[in-house]
């Protein structure tokens, strides 16, 4: 029993004494080990305001150009007849010029059928003071051809007619009372007739009308004919 004690102290102190050649392997891979948890902080932004919807842009809107008036809703053809009337009245050739149309002069008819004597505007400055003697047609009275000057001839009559208290009719002759058609012979120009009523001591038969051809050029009226209008037997 003795030696039995004996042998088992030296063979643990055999084994204290043993030299230790290696390091003891870890029980587990770091690579296994759980890794930590990290709580990462969650930023919030504040939640945008909703936007505004846009506001349509709208096309602008269309100009539009405005209708050309009629000749007789055009105030600037009266204002033609006024122009002309003061002229007459004034006995003033230099304003009367400056209604005369540039491109086609101005006709004078003082017989409805005679002949028409024309007028460029620079012949129309001496108009009233002109001793020229024209041929203005056969008279219906007389039937002989009436020849004289446009201060002889023509302009008692207009200055009997173109007063401020005539009749102006658009595109429309009057009379007093005719024996034949009154008739616009310039269909191509729009016209007012400018009309003398006559008096009770004749019963009116004494009545004159003026045809006053205008010409709108390049947007100003001018005075482009002037046809004479009266009874005839």
């Amino acid at each position: 029993m003795k030696s039995k004690i004996t042998l088992l102290i030296l063979l643990t102190l055999t084994a204290c004494s043993t030299p230790v050649d290696q390091v003891p392997l870890p029980t587990a891979l770091i690579a296994d080990s759980p890794q930590p948890t990290w709580t990462t902080a969650v930023e919030f932004s504040a939640t945008p305001a909703p936007l505004e919807p846009p506001t349509p842009t709208l096309p602008p809107a269309p100009t539009s150009t405005p209708a050309p008036l009629s000749f007789c809703n055009d105030p600037r053809a009266k204002e033609t007849i006024a122009a002309l009337t003061n002229a007459i009245a004034a006995k003033d050739g230099a304003w009367l010029s400056s209604l005369v149309s540039p491109t086609r002069g101005m006709d004078v008819l003082f017989y409805r059928n005679g002949k028409a004597v024309n007028y460029d505007a620079e012949h129309a400055k001496f108009i009233f003071e002109t001793t020229y003697q024209a041929d203005w047609g056969i008279s219906f009275g007389s039937g002989e051809a009436t020849i004289g000057s446009f201060q002889d001839v023509v302009l008692p009559s207009l200055q009997i007619v173109f007063t401020p208290q005539a009749q102006l009719n658009c595109n429309q002759l009057e009379s007093g009372g005719a024996t034949y058609v009154l008739d616009w012979p310039y269909p191509y120009l729009d016209y007012y007739s400018v009309h003398y009523p006559g008096t009770d001591e004749f019963g009116g038969l004494n009545w004159q009308t003026w045809g006053v051809g205008i010409e709108n050029s390049a947007g100003k009226f001018y005075i482009a004919a002037l046809v004479h209008y009266v009874w005839e037997p």
